[in-house]
C-alpha cells in the first residue's frame, strides 16, 4: 500500500514546466534542457539530417574513448562532459572535451572501487548515469559508487559523497536533475529504494524520502523474491509545477509518485504491475504521462490537480495504454502526440488526449537510447549504429537513415546545430 499524503490546499490548477536551463548550456541533463528530449530552437538551427562515416559527410570529429559507459554527452560552455568506467567497475572517470574540436581537456579518475558488484546483465555499465551541468558546476554521478561536484573550468573536485548506498544489483542507471539549490538523485536498488536531495553548495543531504511501495514480492520466509530484483529501477525524474508548487514526478518498480521538490514529502502515488522503470515522464495539459517499464510496459496519463493526493490509482488515471509501448527509450511529447519506439524498433504515434494510436510502423533495430526532437523531426538511435530520422507528424515518413560503425545505447545530445552521438567506443560530433 502507498502511504496517505496530507491534503493540499484547494488552489487554481496550473501546470507549467518547472525548469529552464541557462542559455549558455545547450544540453544540461540526460533528457535535454527541458527534461523532455526537445532541442531548443537556437541549438536546432542547421542540425544535419544526413551524415556518412565512410565519406566523412557531416562527421565533424570522432574520438575514441578509453573506457566504457552509456551516459549521455552533457554540453555547455564550449565543453562536452561524460562519464566512463572500466569494464569491471574498479575505476570510474569523467571526460571533458572541447565541443568544437573533440580535444580531451580532462580525463580524470574520480572513484576507485575495490570490489564492485557484478552487473548481472550485458546491457548496463558502471557509467550509465549522465552528468548535470550549470555555469559554475558539473555534477558527476555513478549511483551508490559516488557523486561529486566539479569546477567546470578545472575539473577540480569541490565535494564528494560516497556514503549514499543501495545495492544496484544490475548497475546504476538513474541520472541527477537540479531544482533551485538541490541536486536530486534517485536510488532504486534491491535493498533500498529512495530519492534524496543534496545541497548543491555543500553536498549535504537536505531530504531523503523512502519509496512507500508495497512490492508484493515476499516469499514464504518473508524475504524479497529473486534477491529483490523486482524492486529495481533506473528512472530519472522530471519536474512540474502544480498549483504553484514544484513536484518531482518519479516512477519506480510497482509504483510511481509525486514528491514536493523542496521537502521530498510524498504528495501522491499510484500502483502498477511493472518493474525496471527507466523512462522519465512527460507533461501535457494537466497530465503526467508515465511509462511503467518492463517488457509489458504501460503508458499512463495521470491527472494532476488540487485533488491529486494520496493513492490515486483508482481515481486519477485518465487513460492506460497497455500494449505496444517503449520500455527503456523515453516517450516524446510533441504537440498533442506521443511518439515512442520499442526495444525491437517499432515506432508509434498516439493521441495524448486519449491514447488512441495514430500510426505504427517499423524503424528496425534494437532501441535503448531515448529519441530527441528538433525542427519537426525525431532522431532514433539504435544498438546497430543507425540513426533513423522521421517526421514528427500524423503520417509515418522516414527522412533519412544514417549508419555509424558502432551501435549505441547512450541517448543523443544536441548543441549549436550539432548532434553528439556516443557509440560503444567513440564519441562523434555530427555537424555541417
Amino acid at each position: 500500500m502507498l502511504k496517505t499524503a496530507s491534503t493540499i490546499a484547494m488552489l487554481i490548477v496550473a501546470i507549467v514546466p518547472a525548469w529552464s536551463a541557462d542559455a549558455t548550456i545547450s544540453w544540461p541533463f540526460r533528457s535535454g534542457p527541458t527534461l523532455n528530449g526537445h532541442v531548443s530552437t537556437a541549438d536546432a538551427a542547421g542540425l544535419p539530417t544526413e551524415f556518412n562515416e565512410a565519406s566523412g559527410k557531416n562527421v565533424k570529429w570522432k574520438i575514441k574513448l578509453e573506457e566504457f559507459g552509456h551516459s549521455t554527452a552533457i554540453i555547455g560552455g564550449g565543453k562536452v562532459w561524460l562519464t566512463a568506467a572500466t569494464n569491471d567497475g574498479t575505476k570510474q572517470y569523467v571526460y571533458c572535451l572541447d565541443a568544437e574540436t573533440g580535444k580531451v581537456l580532462h580525463h580524470k579518475l574520480l572513484f576507485e572501487n575495490a570490489e564492485p558488484e557484478p552487473l548481472n546483465n550485458t546491457i548496463n555499465t558502471y557509467a550509465s548515469p549522465s552528468c548535470a551541468l550549470e555555469d559554475d558546476a558539473v555534477y558527476v554521478h555513478f549511483g551508490s559508487y559516488g557523486t561529486a561536484k566539479l569546477n567546470p573550468e578545472t575539473a577540480e573536485v569541490i565535494w564528494k559523497r560516497r556514503d549514499i548506498k543501495c545495492r544496484h544489483y544490475r548497475g546504476p542507471g538513474s541520472s541527477p536533475i537540479i531544482f533551485q539549490d538541490l541536486l536530486i538523485l534517485t536510488f532504486d536498488g534491491v535493498d533500498a529504494q529512495f530519492l534524496t536531495a543534496l545541497n548543491k553548495t555543500t553536498g549535504k543531504t537536505v531530504w531523503r524520502t523512502e519509496r512507500s511501495t508495497d512490492y508484493g514480492d515476499l516469499d514464504e520466509d518473508g524475504k524479497p523474491k529473486r534477491e529483490g530484483d523486482l524492486r529495481k529501477g533506473y528512472s530519472t525524474p522530471a519536474l512540474v509545477k502544480v498549483n504553484g508548487r514544484t513536484q518531482v514526478v518519479s516512477v519506480g518498480s510497482r509504483a510511481g509518485f509525486g514528491y514536493d521538490a523542496l521537502t521530498g514529502k510524498e504528495i501522491w502515488g499510484f500502483r502498477h504491475d511493472d518493474f525496471n522503470a527507466a523512462a522519465p515522464p512527460v507533461f501535457y495539459k494537466n497530465f503526467a504521462i508515465v511509462n511503467t517499464g518492463s517488457s509489458q510496459a504501460n503508458l499512463k496519463a495521470i491527472r494532476l490537480d488540487e485533488t491529486t493526493t494520496g493513492d490515486i490509482t483508482d481515481t486519477h488515471i485518465e487513460w492506460d495504454r497497455e500494449k505496444g509501448n517503449s520500455r527503456l527509450a523515453a516517450p516524446l511529447l510533441i504537440g498533442n502526440r506521443v511518439f515512442m519506439i520499442t526495444d525491437k524498433g517499432v515506432a508509434n504515434c498516439v493521441d495524448a488526449d486519449t491514447s488512441e494510436e495514430i500510426w505504427k510502423d517499423r524503424v528496425g533495430g534494437t532501441h535503448v537510447a531515448s529519441p530527441v526532437t528538433a525542427n519537426g523531426l525525431i532522431y532514433f538511435c539504435s544498438e546497430e549504429g543507425d540513426t533513423t530520422i522521421i517526421k514528427a507528424s500524423d503520417k509515418f515518413e522516414i527522412v533519412s537513415k544514417n549508419t555509424l560503425a558502432e551501435g549505441m545505447r547512450a541517448s543523443p545530445a544536441v548543441a549549436n546545430g550539432r548532434l553528439y552521438l556516443r557509440t560503444f567506443g567513440h564519441l562523434y560530433c555530427i555537424g555541417q
